[in-house]
């Protein structure tokens, strides 16, 4: 099997599965019991907090980390949570984009469905990139947060995260990202006072969220930082009430998840340090599985494969090609037939035949973005696995394409 849809989920490595084995038979205690038992289960969950805050560069042993049970659990949380606490200030309206994960439109239509606040979604240019003066124009005195991705996590269009949270700061709301697809693939800086600290890394972010499964943790936790210190303390009323996360999230914690991903982290922060040259590496594997796939495809077409998000800066592991006139399920298939794991785009949209909104807001060709497909890799990924998804793509292609003659 050739796994390239790494960008909706990971193997967990050896040594997560060892923790989280470890957490489940040895450390199943309830951490909020006062016995020894459960203060070692609780002990365990802040050894976690701590190696994740040093992935996300924050001080403190993470003292502004949540566990939730999902990433979509910390979006709904970082947005519904901070919203709910912000009704005191009569500012009701949530600012966003036409590109965001379905985890962020879901909870944004939801609470304006519920009349709880106003959205306002700022427009992409043609790769997917913010319209940043439209986003200007958005950000009046009405506006209690912005929520705009890090990385689009079906083209892996990079965002200017520092430009947008420095625009949030001037205008006084809350900056809430959603770092899924950034987190783990790139350094993190979420504090400021670090020395070297790039404002475009993180440092103007008031909320993060992710998910450890992206790298390669396991399912079944989500992570949410907020800002704590005295000058830009965030507040946020839990969505799910109880005592645990210091009241910001009820509920048995899920140890054994949150053991794997301070493990993943501690993994994850490890092969961040070998630094830039491991991940231009694996950038040039991308482009030249890109450029191998375009070059041979467009030729079996006879027309032009498009990169969606190929003009703007991308992240080093995800590729999203439109093959106009195919039907991108097709290929899907004929790929995963051919022993090739890849995706429509995100994972959650699998089973239709229409482009995915991210594609529609970027104004692809409903004939690309049908015929649009997602291959992304990880850490792990090797050349092999590259070179045998190049020919399975190319076969796929061939196969399909006849068949619609």
């Amino acid at each position: 099997m050739v796994y390239l849809d790494h960008n909706a989920t990971t193997r967990p490595t050896a040594g997560v599965v060892e923790a989280t084995t470890r957490a489940m038979v040895d450390g199943w205690g309830n951490p909020s019991s006062v016995h020894r038992f459960g203060q070692e289960a609780k002990h365990s969950i802040e050894v976690a907090r701590g190696q994740v805050a040093k992935l996300l560069g924050v001080k403190g042993g993470g003292r502004g980390i949540v566990f939730t049970g999902s990433g979509s659990e910390a979006i709904a949380l970082g947005i519904g949570g901070v919203m709910s606490a912000m009704k005191a200030t009569g500012k009701r309206v949530v600012v966003t984009s036409s590109v965001e994960h379905s985890a962020v439109r879901g909870v944004c239509s939801q609470m304006e469905n519920d009349g709880e606040v106003e959205v306002r979604t700022v427009g992409v240019d043609g790769d997917g990139v913010i319209d940043f003066g439209a986003l200007r124009d958005a950000v009046d005195e009405s506006v209690a947060m912005v929520s705009i991705q890090w990385v689009n996590n079906e083209t892996g269009v990079v965002q200017d995260v520092g430009a947008i949270g420095e625009l949030c700061r001037e205008r006084g709301v809350v900056f809430h990202c959603d770092g899924t697809q950034w987190v783990g693939k790139m350094e993190t800086c979420l504090e400021e006072g670090d020395e070297g600290n790039d404002p475009s890394a993180g440092s103007l972010i008031d909320v993060l969220t992710c998910s450890p499964h992206k790298f390669h943790g396991v399912k079944g936790v989500g992570i949410l930082w907020a800002r704590s210190d005295s000058a830009r303390r965030v507040r946020m009323v839990p969505m799910v009430a109880g005592s645990q996360e210091l009241g910001r999230r009820g509920g048995t914690e899920g140890v054994p998840a949150i053991v794997g991903a301070g493990v993943a982290a501690v993994e994850a922060l490890e092969w961040l340090s070998l630094g830039d040259g491991e991940r231009a590496r694996l950038s040039g594997m991308r482009d030249r599985m890109e450029g191998a796939i375009v070059e041979r495809c467009s030729e079996i077409m006879g027309e032009q494969v498009v990169v969606n998000g190929g003009g703007a800066q991308r992240m080093w592991n995800v590729s999203n090609l439109g093959f106009p006139g195919l039907e991108g399920e097709a290929l899907l298939l004929a790929m995963s037939e051919r022993g090739l794991c890849a995706s429509g785009g995100a994972a959650c949209a699998s089973g239709s035949l229409e482009a995915s909104e991210v594609l529609i807001a970027m104004g692809v060709d409903q004939r690309v973005g049908r015929g649009s497909v997602r291959l992304s890799m990880s850490r792990q990924t090797t050349d092999a696995e590259v070179d045998e998804g190049i020919e399975i793509v190319c076969a796929a292609v061939e196969v399909v394409g006849r068949s619609m003659v």
